[in-house]
């Protein structure tokens, strides 16, 4: 069975993002066509990349990285959920992403975001790097408004239509990960 990360991108004390990635693990439970699990980015501390050499070389030194890979390396997709930080992600998501790169080639992913704007420009950011790992991520998004899906800024509520977004990029999730298998299997 196809099996997909919820990778909650936020370490922050009395951070959103934990009430976000538990509804999008809660919404994917109730689907047959892949397995998810919740990966907490707090469950995995990674220093600042600490690794000499280069992670495309694969030649992990540290039993944080080696965890960190097999990790993902365990896995055919991810959903990234991710708040917006001055316009872009957050450092200790982008640190994750930094420590590894084969565990992530040929792998779809989508992308659930939440700020001011939906946390859209953290998601134009996380494009451009999952590209270069050589990831292929799905065009449909999540964007959660601080506004309208969080009472004062930090109950999150979201509207309904919500849940028609996020089913359709986990179809585009799932789908895409089928896709790629043949490519992973090399």
């Amino acid at each position: 069975m196809t099996k997909i990360g919820i990778i909650l991108g936020s370490t922050r004390p009395g951070r959103n993002g934990e009430a976000v990635a538990r509804w999008v693990h809660d919404v994917a439970e109730q689907r047959s066509d892949a397995e998810f699990e919740l990966i907490d980015l707090l469950d995995y501390p990674l220093p600042h990349l600490d690794e000499a050499v280069p992670p495309m070389m694969a030649q992990y030194a540290q039993a944080h990285t080696r965890n960190w890979a097999s990790t993902i390396a365990s896995y055919d997709g991810f959903i990234m959920v991710t708040p917006e930080y001055n316009h872009s992600t957050t450092g200790v998501l982008k640190n994750a992403l930094d420590y590894l790169f084969a565990e992530w080639n040929n792998k779809a992913v989508g992308f659930v975001s939440y700020g001011s704007l939906g946390g859209t420009r953290a998601v134009e950011h996380l494009r451009l790097i999952v590209g270069e790992l050589h990831m292929a991520d799905v065009r449909s998004q999540v964007a959660l408004s601080l506004v309208h899906d969080f009472v004062n800024w930090s109950e999150f509520k979201p509207n309904d239509d919500q849940i028609d977004a996020l089913n359709t990029m986990i179809d585009q999730v799932v789908a895409w990960a089928n896709a790629l298998a043949p490519l992973r299997t090399k």
